[in-house]
């Protein structure tokens, strides 16, 4: 009965963590641990301290 709890716990956390990721995206963020991802207002010139638009894309 425990490894039950436990195994449904872990698929709770695993959910939400999957669907955080899924919303984030959806919005547009494109570093999905920063916290200034979406609002930083340097980004669109690459000067972002959060290292979002450091990535060149190919």
């Amino acid at each position: 009965m425990e490894d039950i709890i436990i195994i449904a716990v872990l698929v709770i956390i695993v959910g939400i963590a999957a669907l955080y990721i899924y919303r984030a995206k959806k919005k547009g963020k494109k570093c999905i641990g920063c916290p200034d991802s979406g609002s930083c207002a340097y980004a669109k010139n690459g000067g972002c301290t959060c290292g979002c638009s450091d990535k060149t894309e190919e």
